[in-house]
């Protein structure tokens, strides 16, 4: 396929994906699609072990590596605050509710769980994922992205220095103005059904219409994303104007990936509306999959609500990691609290396939879908 974005990209099929999983990054970039990196919780020296792990089995394909430095955060300006003076500034309201749920559950979270915050920057810190960004560079990335805003001038300056393109998330049409006016090289037009953080409009009209609002300012391209599990619905995206797909629930069934056998099943199990948009694990509205965690936050009466960016990671990161520690250990009040983020294209997962199957069934729902368009032209 050729187009402004596979030559940016050095690929031939433009099915980008998104993990926090260096296996999937490395199994889609070799089956001909393009791995990205989600590094928001690297450092430095982590990324650089992930990297060089991703170059010694992507066999020479391309990947990149996506960053998370937020444009509003609740400690923007503190500095280098450190995640454990945050821990102590949490309310004992949001404490002890997270503590009610888990023992309700059976589930108790190990002493030492908060020694891990003890000499650890801030989540989300800007500084740190800048400099993991500098990292990342002594390896040969080929994309650099930000979620959750513009991303800071330095980013973009980096992108320059290294001739990397520069790629941004958008969930409105006025973010994605915003974004092609600070300089970022491809916008993903990521509608209200993917995982994550995500806005409020469908990617069915976000994408046009974020289309539309670009090519008025320059020739950027867009990618869609949000729901997007098949082949046949990166076609259809592309058909409204988008350059490729930008996909990362499809991600998560696959045995590659972070997730645990456990939500796996759950996500297989799962139907559209099982994707819920809460704040209860970021702190921002993020979607992810309905559980007794979820309900909990948002829906009992004793619930306090949840902090803003970044203290609620703090009190459900922790929570969370044993809630899916109890639940492989065979304890189901704690099965029913397992959550991940993932989005409405959840009610399309039928099995687990692995990266590879995914991409390749990609493949062949894009091909398909063009010949019945085709077809439908006649002669």
């Amino acid at each position: 396929m050729a187009s402004k974005l596979c030559e940016m990209l050095g690929i031939e099929f433009p099915l980008l994906a998104f993990s926090h999983c260096r296996d999937v990054v490395a199994a889609v970039s070799r089956a001909g699609g393009f791995g990205v990196l989600g590094a928001t919780a690297h450092t430095p020296e982590s990324v650089r072990e992930e990297l060089k792990w991703i170059d010694d089995h992507v066999d020479g394909k391309p990947y990149g590596i996506d960053v998370l430095v937020p444009e509003n955060l609740a400690t923007r300006g503190e500095g280098s605050v450190s995640a454990a003076a945050l821990v102590r500034r949490i309310p004992a309201a949001h404490r002890e509710f997270a503590e009610h749920l888990l023992a309700g559950a059976g589930v108790t979270i190990p002493d030492d769980a908060s020694d891990r915050y003890r000499n650890r920057a801030q989540p989300f810190d800007p500084d740190t994922a800048l400099r993991t960004l500098e990292a990342a560079f002594e390896h040969p990335i080929r994309l650099i992205a930000n979620a959750l805003g513009v991303p800071p001038p330095e980013m973009i300056a980096m992108g320059r220095k290294h001739n990397v393109p520069v790629a941004a998330l958008a969930g409105a049409r006025e973010h994605a103005v915003r974004l092609v006016e600070a300089g970022v090289d491809i916008i993903v037009a990521q509608g209200t059904e993917a995982g994550g953080h995500c806005g409020e409009v469908s990617t069915l009209v976000l994408v046009p219409e974020v289309v539309r609002a670009v090519r008025a300012i320059r020739d950027v391209p867009v990618l869609a994303a949000g729901g997007i599990m098949t082949g046949e619905q990166m076609a259809a995206c592309m058909a409204m104007g988008a350059a490729g797909a930008w996909t990362g629930s499809v991600w998560l069934a696959t045995p590659e990936s972070e997730t645990s056998p456990v939500f796996r099943e759950k996500m297989v199990a799962a139907r559209s509306r099982d994707a819920v948009r809460v704040r209860s694990r970021t702190g921002k509205p993020a979607r992810q999959l309905r559980s007794t965690w979820t309900d909990a936050w948002e829906n009992s009466p004793d619930s306090p609500g949840a902090l803003p960016m970044p203290f609620m990671s703090l009190v459900s990161e922790k929570s969370l990691r044993a809630v899916d520690r109890a639940a492989e250990n065979g304890n189901d009040q704690a099965r029913d609290m397992v959550t991940y983020f993932v989005g409405q294209g959840v009610g399309l997962i039928e099995d687990v396939r692995s990266a590879g199957q995914v991409v390749q069934d990609f493949k062949e729902g894009y091909l398909e879908a063009v010949e019945r368009m085709n077809a439908l032209l006649g002669d």
